[in-house]
């Protein structure tokens, strides 16, 4: 078994790999040649367990990550294993993983759903997870500018300094939510807001937006009018979505949103679900974060470390810090 610790993985992992290996997964996901399963959480007084587990026997590999958030503190970990012969080749640390195949899956949304001339992309939210959400947005379209906005001024002043200098194009700090929804092509959410984070009826004709800080019934950062003026709503999976998608959940109990309606990004990438109907039309991603995007993507970088010689191997039936 090849163990990878994060500093392995940050050197092997690019966007424009994490791409290339997430789209691939909603390929074999849109035609049925992949399993996920969703997510489960196991909740502690101190703290949570959650596991997530998925396969691609075309490939030939299927994993699961677990992580736990105790204290405030989070920490990610994916074992990968052979479909054909079931053993354990690869425990990697997976917090950069995690960021990565998240951003990874908006860009291949907005690969697919967005305008092709899309210029100008807003962000909501200023987190670690926010960076890897704008550069795999910014590898699949000809982006000229960032606008971006937090509720913490330091912060956001730091991301927009830090994302400009790794994009190489403006990245401006707004003054609202509203001036970011106002200006932009492509809309990034990337908070844990409980509230919508802006007001849907003043989204532009053409937006496309990608949704990905919400995981849970109690996020929401999308509200009601939002939804009503989406045309085209994908998720990552329906599945998961029925167990964590807190904006869907009133709008389906009020009856103005049936799951009917939703799509699945492996049913665009596929050809089966055309990603918009018109130029006009606002086209809606709705991220959850899938275990079969994990399983794609640790894959790749298990292949990476084994050709140039990253990682300890551990004996079969060995791991990390046993006897």
């Amino acid at each position: 078994m090849l163990y990878l610790t994060e500093a392995d993985v940050e050197q092997l992992l690019t966007m424009p790999i994490a791409l290339e290996a997430v789209e691939a997964a909603f390929q074999h996901l849109g035609r049925g040649t992949a399993e996920n399963i969703p997510r489960r959480r196991l909740r502690l007084p101190q703290g949570s367990l959650h596991l997530m587990a998925g396969s691609l026997p075309e490939p030939g590999y299927m994993g699961y990550k677990a992580y736990t958030v105790f204290r405030g503190r989070l920490q990610f970990h994916f074992w990968l294993y052979e479909t054909e012969t079931g053993a354990l080749i690869c425990m990697m640390e997976a917090n950069l993983l995690g960021q990565m195949r998240t951003g990874a899956a908006s860009g291949v949304a907005t690969r697919w759903m967005a305008p092709q001339d899309a210029q100008t992309a807003g962000i909501l939210g200023a987190g670690w997870q926010a960076r890897s959400q704008l550069e795999a947005v910014c590898q699949v379209r000809p982006v000229r500018r960032v606008l971006a906005f937090c509720r913490t001024a330091a912060r956001l002043e730091r991301f927009c300094e830090a994302m400009q200098a790794r994009l190489g194009i403006p990245c401006l700090p707004a003054r609202s939510s509203q001036a970011v929804v106002d200006q932009s092509d492509i809309l990034i959410t990337i908070t844990n807001s409980s509230r919508p984070v802006f007001e849907g009826g003043r989204i532009r004709p053409g937006t496309h937006i990608n949704a990905a800080g919400g995981n849970s019934l109690a996020r929401r950062e999308l509200d009601e009018a939002c939804l009503r003026r989406c045309g085209t709503i994908v998720v990552d999976s329906r599945d998961q979505a029925r167990l964590e998608c807190g904006e869907f959940l009133r709008p389906i109990e009020k009856g103005l949103l049936r799951w009917e309606q939703v799509g699945e990004l492996g049913e665009v990438v596929t050809g089966r679900r055309p990603p918009r109907n018109s130029s006009e039309e606002i086209t809606l991603f709705k991220s959850l974060g899938l275990a079969i995007e994990d399983v794609a993507v640790a894959a790749r970088v298990y292949r990476l470390a084994l050709e140039g010689g990253k990682g300890r191997l551990f004996p079969s039936g060995a791991t990390p810090g046993g006897e």
